[in-house]
């Protein structure tokens, strides 16, 4: 029914264009979580207590089908920041880890709109290198802050930003939760939470142990904390009398990190959810078609009417939402390359259409170092007395169990009919019934690679990355470390 009622005010304003008089821009409110796929009440999870975001996309667009490039968190914030892909902007690991964006002077999107005369603020982690690349006007609350203090600040510091004066304004606000450690509660957020019996683990991990029921509920106790808190900021929005022209756009920085979601290329990893507001513009609906994050910034310099940049390769998401007869990308493209540094190194490219996904590992039967730190990671959290993540994966399902072992060493092909198969247990890729789909998922992805000057490409750059990235082995030497790698990326794009 809400679908319904959303597709017929979607008719009605299908001939209004988005436009505007220059004077009248509107403000923009980016809302940024930590480590969360869709476990909103909005995209029918059943465990997710979130009406605050419910409203949001009731009262907006949800967009079903929205990714990621890269399931990590300064890759992802680097590409939603630059319309890039992280291979283009060259921020392919943490910050924290001493990664770096290829060029300081690589356009941004508070850049641009500083140009443009828009008041730019971020609230929280920025996470990217340099921090010099991104001029803010105001930075507050510049930490992590994975001990989740003092929350109240987020929407007292956006509250006195967004009043401050009648000058349009960029607002980033971007909050901890539901980062891990997944904390139960918060000065008493949420008020109810919930336990291991009240939920079940996330369908694409396959498993679902007492223990690992555990880590989940406090997971969704995260997000029911983080709705509260975005409700309090979008209460600051009113109050401040903007709000009715102010683009507000919610979405997760990549999936959650637990088992075979954020650091991976499925798309427990890489499918986020994504909400956007504007009132009198665009018309409440859902879509269905593949959007990601590196379509916000062409969205917004359109919206803004800022100067555009050149060759970007996401697309505004304007026309999408306001044409009858809007054309959109039949493919949709991701990637993976590293986290930390060799702990987590293992470079892929990726590819989806509306039903099947391909997955290519650039060093295929090797083993993927991530797997065993993920599952360590788990282990230590999990509640005295439970299940190993190891015991639950050994007694699990047959293709469960299989698509673990595969995880852990990949072949150079997986590719998943995603209508029958929507949490990748089962690869057809050495399925002679579906060498057709193979061959055109394999034939896009190069395509696109190519289109967008992929690095890896190049045989001796991958080589030079890998032997890079597995000699950096402990953050301690991260953090003094030069890396090389940018003048590799930097050289290749200028052969292009």
């Amino acid at each position: 029914m809400i679908r319904n009622i959303r597709n017929c005010w979607a008719i009605l304003l299908l001939c209004c264009s988005v436009s505007f008089a220059s004077d009248d821009r509107p403000n923009i409110l980016f809302i940024v979580s930590e480590d969360n796929g869709p476990e909103l009440g909005c995209y029918g999870d059943p465990y997710a207590k979130t009406p605050h975001l419910d409203q949001l996309a009731a009262s907006g667009v949800l967009f079903q089908r929205a990714f990621v490039p890269q399931a990590g968190c300064s890759q992802s914030r680097a590409s939603f920041l630059t319309g890039l892909y992280p291979h283009q902007h060259g921020q392919i690991g943490l910050a924290t880890w001493g990664f770096r964006l290829t060029s300081e002077e690589t356009p941004n999107l508070p850049r641009s709109l500083k140009q443009a005369g828009y008041r730019t603020g971020l609230i929280g982690k920025l996470h990217i290198n340099p921090k010099s690349a991104f001029p803010f006007d105001l930075h507050e609350i510049p930490s992590s802050n994975f001990a989740r203090k003092n929350l109240s600040e987020y929407a007292q510091h956006a509250e006195s930003f967004m009043s401050e004066d009648d000058k349009p304004f960029f607002l980033s606000v971007n909050y901890p939760d539901a980062h891990a450690p997944w904390i139960r509660q918060i000065e008493g957020s949420p008020e109810q939470p919930q336990s291991a019996n009240d939920v079940q683990v996330i369908e694409y991990m396959g498993i679902n142990p007492p223990g690992l029921r555990e880590l989940v509920a406090n997971h969704y106790n995260c997000m029911s904390r983080l709705d509260s808190l975005i409700g309090d900021l979008l209460a600051a929005l009113e109050r401040s009398g903007k709000s009715e022209n102010t683009i507000v756009i919610y979405f997760g920085d990549h999936g959650a990190d637990f088992l075979r979601g954020k650091r991976t290329s499925y798309e427990g990893g890489l499918r986020v959810p994504l909400l956007m507001r504007w009132p009198g513009k665009i018309a409440p609906q859902v879509r269905d078609e593949l959007v990601s994050t590196i379509d916000l910034m062409p969205t917004l310099l359109e919206a803004s009417q800022a100067d555009p940049v050149k060759n970007l390769p996401g697309e505004s998401l304007l026309p999408l939402l306001s044409e009858e007869d809007a054309q959109w990308r039949e493919y949709f493209c991701a990637e993976y390359h590293t986290h930390a540094a060799a702990p987590n190194y293992f470079p892929q490219r990726s590819i989806r259409n509306a039903r099947y996904k391909l997955i290519e590992s650039l060093l295929p039967n090797t083993i993927h170092p991530d797997y065993s730190v993920t599952i360590q990671k788990l282990n230590q959290v999990l509640p005295a007395g439970s299940q190993t993540i190891e015991e639950s994966i050994e007694q699990s399902p047959t293709d469960v169990h299989e698509a673990y072992k595969l995880m852990e060493q990949p072949p150079r092909y997986q590719l998943y009919d995603l209508q029958s198969d929507p949490h990748e247990f089962h690869n057809l890729a050495g399925d002679p019934k579906h060498a057709e789909t193979l061959n055109d998922l394999k034939e896009h992805l190069e395509q696109w690679r190519a289109a967008t000057n992929d690095p890896l490409l190049d045989q001796q750059i991958l080589n030079e990355l890998t032997n890079e990235v597995q000699s950096v082995k402990s953050k301690s030497k991260a953090k003094n470390y030069d890396w090389k790698y940018p003048d590799h990326f930097a050289r290749h794009a200028a052969s292009k």
